[in-house]
């Protein structure tokens, strides 16, 4: 698939597999989504997105990432 991180104007191409899914029916505090489990080596995505997450730590806006 190919992958675009919030403001990055590239798109990073990623093998990944579909590990859940939430449908628009979902009960209680789930949201509906798809997770993903990227197959990736340590890489470009990874430092990306832990330099996105980082920025995140001090916010009080709830997230989804694992």
């Amino acid at each position: 698939m190919l992958l675009k991180l919030l403001d990055e104007p590239e798109k990073i191409p990623i093998a990944g597999r579909v590990v859940w899914i939430s449908p628009a029916r979902t009960w209680g505090t789930r949201v509906r989504g798809v997770g993903i489990q990227f197959i990736e080596p340590e890489g470009t995505l990874r430092a990306k997105s832990e330099n996105i997450l980082a920025g995140q730590l001090e916010s009080s806006k709830a997230t989804h990432a694992l």
